[in-house]
């Protein structure tokens, strides 16, 4: 059930991303008097789910769900309609255009991802505000895995700030490693303040998915699963477990790193309950648990920071997150063209991208991917790669700084190039998405 859910709400935020991008190169068309003749929703090879005529207008769905396309009148595009750009030029149609209709036409779905971006992050924050978790609020400090404890972080640090630069968000702070090319992080340990320096391999170690810092918490019962262990052993709801066979582990992640030490033994946990602790003798299991829920919500340990805002005023916050991620973005994809990061090996695909939305059906969640989806979608559109948005725009400033216009022929094998490009990132990146589905 739960990929389904990631599936229907990938489908979904997909189709309204297509279909507003495509509409904005259609309104511009329009605008300019340029005849489209189709109008559609994925791809459509061989055969369309359905299709209406209005207008000069076919409007209608594919059954390949790899994008959209409108197909303008005279425009050297997917459809490689060679027999209409053999004619002679028509007055509607794409290539009859002066060059900076043109130029508007092809900008036209970039500008509308980016637009609604802007729309969807100032609507989030209007209608539900902006709630994080300041580094400053960890009360105890921070879980340090693999990684961090090579890098010469430990368990309870508490981080002050990165580049001497103060963090807002807890959960940037990997972010801001990978992107800001940090040197050294400044923790406060035993009441001492003090620096730890950045290898200059973390970035790679993190892009590749190394386990890094979480949050520290205690671990409190919340619950069982079935045929439980630990309710067998008699641990109650609402004990605080705080040792294991002998040793103080009283942090949730402490506590699931160890445990897998007794996998399928007999070990002493102990409990604090109502004041008292208590010793009790757990069987294992072979995956390394003891059949348990836990207490997971933050606001239980740690204050969070709770921003609220005016209609007014969520339109310039709107504006500065798009603006921000927007820029993270940007850096994100350097890394991508940068060999030595590795970050082209985790490149992914529809099924990463699927992965990124909740398994439950949340509204914010879904509208916050959507519109981080619709900035890497005009980010992506205005690569200057022929067959993409992008590689008509580089032809399109070639014509207006030069004044010669590429010829048909040169456009034609441009889109082929750009086509098979495409086709083989397509492939790339989800053929990662099935290597690591089987690691």
């Amino acid at each position: 059930m739960e990929i389904l859910v990631k599936a229907a709400q990938f489908f979904l935020s997909l189709s309204i991303l297509i279909i507003l991008h495509e509409l904005g190169h259609f309104l511009f068309a329009r605008l300019f008097n340029t005849r489209v003749e189709k109008f559609y929703l994925f791809f459509n090879p061989w055969f369309t789910l359905f299709k209406v005529k209005r207008g000069d207008t076919e409007f209608g769905m594919g059954w390949l769900p790899l994008g959209g396309y409108v197909k303008i009148s005279g425009m050297i595009d997917e459809s490689m309609d060679k027999e209409q750009m053999s004619q002679e030029p028509k007055p509607w149609e794409f290539r009859s255009k002066p060059a900076w209709q043109r130029l508007l036409i092809m900008l036209g779905g970039v500008m509308v991802n980016f637009v609604l971006a802007l729309v969807i992050y100032a609507s989030m924050l209007y209608a539900w505000g902006e709630r994080y978790l300041p580094p400053e609020n960890l009360t105890y400090g921070i879980h340090a895995d693999s990684l961090a404890r090579e890098v010469g972080l430990q368990h309870g640090d508490h981080i002050v700030s990165l580049d001497n630069k103060k963090v807002d968000q807890f959960y940037q702070i990997p972010a801001k490693l990978v992107l800001e090319d940090v040197k050294t992080i400044q923790v406060r340990r035993n009441g001492d303040l003090m620096d730890i320096s950045v290898p200059g391999n973390i970035v790679s170690e993190l892009i590749a998915g190394k386990p890094f810092i979480d949050i520290r918490i205690p671990f409190i019962v919340n619950g069982f699963v079935a045929d439980s262990p630990a309710k067998t052993a008699g641990i109650q709801e609402g004990d605080r477990i705080i040792g294991l066979d002998g040793q103080d582990v009283p942090y949730l992640l402490e506590f699931q790193e160890k445990i897998q030490n007794y996998r399928n033994q007999e070990v002493p946990i102990t409990v604090e309950r109502d004041g008292e602790l208590k010793e009790l003798t757990v069987q294992v299991g072979g995956d390394g648990m003891i059949g348990v829920y836990f207490v997971s919500e933050l606001n239980r340990f740690f204050e969070l920071t709770t921003v609220t805002y005016t209609f007014l005023e969520a339109i310039p916050a709107g504006i500065t997150r798009g603006m921000e991620t927007f820029s993270s973005y940007l850096q994100q994809l350097r890394l991508i063209f940068s060999p030595q990061t590795g970050a082209y090996k985790s490149l992914g695909g529809f099924i990463t991208i699927g992965s990124i939305f909740p398994g439950v059906w949340n509204w914010q969640a879904f509208w916050n991917m959507t519109a981080f989806l619709s900035i890497v979608l005009a980010i992506m559109n205005v690569l200057p790669i022929p067959a993409l948005d992008g590689g008509h725009v580089m032809f399109l400033l070639y014509e207006i700084v030069s004044g010669r216009k590429p010829s048909e022929k040169f456009m034609e094998y441009a889109q082929i190039t750009g086509m098979l490009l495409l086709l083989t990132l397509l492939f790339y990146a989800n053929a990662n998405d099935i290597v690591r589905l089987f690691r």
